[in-house]
């Protein structure tokens, strides 16, 4: 562990917060972090200090305290903030005084759902970001990541593998490609061209876990390269009995200007089980 920086976890009350809480607490039990639940007031109406913003705040400390309470005997230490300001953009930036940030999904809320506000805390963060839905995770096993040879895929494997290897799962890595249909594209490819395709891309795959049998000479690693699928559905169905789905903050076909690439976005959208998001900057955050 390279950090004592705690795990802070966002509420609001929801069924979809109240898993993240309890998701972010073992979490941070497990790795003998502090953990921080956070609260925002959400004040861009608020052109002047209104007297019920006060009572907003009073109900969001509230808030807090009752979810804290729900923890209460249990490691680790729990502290709590309220904070305000809009809640994507207040949770993006505390998230810098974090190892990690988790956030539920799924809720409607006030200005957008919970769904909004994690695609908004993953886009600004700097730190890896889970995103807790309420599914049931009983008798689930097993971590998936989604790769497609770019630098925040390497960053994913890496912290898929390390989860995977610290609780006895086994590893799935998976690739989806888009390959030329010799039919549909008649004139533009051959099966011949489609087969290279795959092969080359398979190199890719194979490429991305190299080095993992060393670095977790214990842990099983499965390789599947998905070309009848798009990455979403691909991943979405693969993670459908996991433990913890990882993908990366944005792959090699997103335009650099995008903090967030459409597969993560996507998968956020149809979230199947726990799910983090890495970036290339959070490596040294393994937890």
């Amino acid at each position: 562990m390279t950090t004592r920086k705690p795990i802070a976890v966002a509420t609001n009350d929801s069924a979809q917060s109240q898993a993240a809480v309890l998701w972010a607490a073992a979490r941070a039990k497990r790795a003998g972090l502090p953990l921080v639940l956070l609260h925002v007031v959400d004040d861009r109406w608020v052109a002047e200090p209104y007297p019920w913003f006060g009572t907003l705040q009073e109900v969001g400390q509230e808030l807090l305290q009752k979810a804290a309470a729900r923890l209460d005997g249990v490691e680790p230490a729990v502290s709590t903030e309220l904070l305000t300001g809009s809640v994507g953009g207040s949770l993006a930036k505390y998230s810098k005084r974090t190892s990690m940030m988790v956030v539920g999904s799924g809720s409607g809320h006030l200005g957008g759902t919970l769904a909004d506000r994690a695609l908004q805390v993953a886009t600004g963060a700097k730190v890896p970001v889970a995103v807790v839905g309420t599914q049931d995770l009983e008798g689930r096993t097993g971590v998936v990541v989604g790769v497609d040879g770019s630098p925040e895929a390497t960053q994913a494997v890496a912290f898929a593998a390390a989860e995977a290897d610290r609780d006895g799962d086994e590893l799935t890595v998976v690739y989806a490609i888009s390959v030329p249909n010799p039919v549909i594209d008649a004139g533009l490819s051959t099966a011949t061209l489609a087969s290279l395709a795959v092969d080359e891309e398979r190199i890719v795959l194979s490429e991305t876990v190299a080095g993992l049998k060393e670095d977790y000479p214990d842990l099983t690693v499965h390789q599947r390269l998905e070309t009848e699928r798009g990455p979403v559905d691909a991943l979405v169905d693969a993670a459908s009995g996991a433990r913890l789905l990882v993908v990366g903050s944005r792959g090699r076909g997103a335009f650099k200007r995008l903090l967030l690439g459409s597969t993560a976005h996507g998968v956020l959208r149809h979230l199947p089980c726990p799910t983090v998001i890495t970036r290339t900057e959070a490596g040294a955050n393994q937890i």
